[in-house]
Order: C-alpha cells, then structure tokens, then sequence
C-alpha cells in the first residue's frame, strides 16, 4: 500500500460555531479552512504545526459522495491502492474526481469508514 499519512479526520458536530470555538477557543488549535461550497461548510481545524486536521462537520451535509467519513487517509499511489483493496475483497467506491481532489471510499470489517485520496497538489 502506498497511504503515507492520515490527513483528516472528521468529527460530526451539532453547531460548526459551537464547535469551532470549543477546539479554537479551549484547545488552542488553529482554523486551517473555514468556507461555504454550495450547501456544505468547510471547517477544518488542527493543532498548530500538526499534519492531521480535524474537519468539523454536520452530518446531514455529506460533504463527500461517500457520505462523511472519519478519517482520510492519503495515498500515493490512489489507483494501485484502491486495486490492491479491491482485490483484497475490500469494496471499493471510486477513486472519483472532485474539484478538491481524487478520493475514493472504503470501509474496514467492523463498518468503520474511510476515504482514501491522492495528494493535494501543492502539497497540504
């Protein structure tokens, strides 16, 4: 497998606000992205310096076609990935395009769920 990092984990929240001032305000992390595509509002935060963020989402916005998953985990090699679980019996949904990127959807056996998805270009 060539997945070098997770990148984001997502936390479903009932209010981004509430939840934004709680990890900003107490937790002293940093806003890395807060903006509106269409419906859906993007709000990711992380710890300063930190390589994982933490996007924090209403569930009900599904922000991905795969539904909101908990943790992306960054590939290098996204097509060879998403074979090599598929053929592993893992089913596989996608890798798909988005304007933010290649991702791809997958599930562990116990229904814990992932995306998984190529580099950022420009890293990041």
């Amino acid at each position: 497998m060539a997945i070098t990092h997770a990148r984001l984990i997502a936390l479903p929240v009932v209010d981004q606000d509430r939840a934004r001032d709680f990890y900003v305000g107490v937790l002293g992390f940093t806003v890395l992205a807060d903006r509106t595509m269409g419906h859906v509002r993007w709000l990711q935060v992380a710890p300063p310096g930190a390589g994982t963020g933490f996007l924090l989402t209403v569930v009900e916005q599904g922000f991905t076609p795969y539904g909101t998953r908990g943790i992306t985990l960054e590939s290098d090699d996204l097509d060879g990935d998403c074979a090599r679980l598929a053929a592993a019996g893992v089913e596989v949904e996608g890798p798909d395009e988005h304007p933010w990127g290649r991702e791809a959807g997958f599930s562990d056996p116990d229904g814990n769920a992932f995306v998984l998805a190529g580099p950022v270009a420009g890293g990041g």
